[in-house]
C-alpha cells in the first residue's frame, strides 16, 4: 500500500503562544523577546599532509537577553529592594508546550542583567528594553 504524502511533517509548530518564561518563581507576562544560545569554539588541528588528522575544542560560552516591557522590569525591581544590576543571579526556566500537551523545559543557568535603561521615542505606545544576560550555562530538555 502507498504511503500517504505528509504535507505537514511536523504537525502543529511550535510558536511565541506556546512558551512559558519562569523568572524569580512566577511566570513572566511582561516579556516580548528572549535568545539564548551556546556555542563552542573548534578547530581542525593538522599534521603530516593537507588534511586535518583531529580536531580540537576551546572553551564553552553562553549567551541570552530577554525584552521586557519596562512596568514587568519595575516590578522585578520593587520585588528586589536592590537594582537591577545587583541581583544575584537566578535560574530562567523555559518551558515549550508541545501539542499533545507535554512540557519541554530549558533551563538558562546562573542569570544576571549587565545592563538597565530605557529607550523609549515619540510615538511609542508602550516601552521595552532588551537586557543582556551573563549566564554559566544552558540546560536543554532539563528534567
Amino acid at each position: 500500500m502507498a504511503q500517504p504524502i505528509v504535507i505537514n511533517k511536523f504537525g502543529t509548530m511550535q510558536g511565541w503562544n506556546a512558551i512559558t518564561v519562569n523568572l524569580f518563581g512566577r511566570d513572566v507576562e511582561g516579556i516580548t523577546a528572549l535568545k539564548y544560545l551556546d556555542s563552542q569554539e573548534k578547530e581542525n588541528v593538522y599534521g603530516s599532509g593537507s588534511k586535518p588528522v583531529g580536531r580540537s575544542r576551546g572553551n564553552y560560552e553562553a549567551e541570552a537577553s530577554i525584552t521586557l516591557y519596562k512596568e514587568e522590569v519595575d516590578a522585578i525591581k520593587s520585588a528586589s529592594d536592590v537594582p537591577l544590576l545587583e541581583i544575584a543571579p537566578f535560574d530562567i526556566i523555559v518551558q515549550y508546550t508541545l501539542p499533545d500537551g507535554a512540557i519541554k523545559k530549558d533551563i538558562i543557568r546562573n542569570a544576571e542583567f549587565t545592563n538597565d535603561g530605557v529607550e523609549v521615542e515619540q510615538g511609542d505606545g508602550s516601552i521595552t528594553t532588551e537586557h543582556e544576560l551573563i549566564i554559566s550555562h544552558i540546560e536543554y530538555d532539563a528534567a
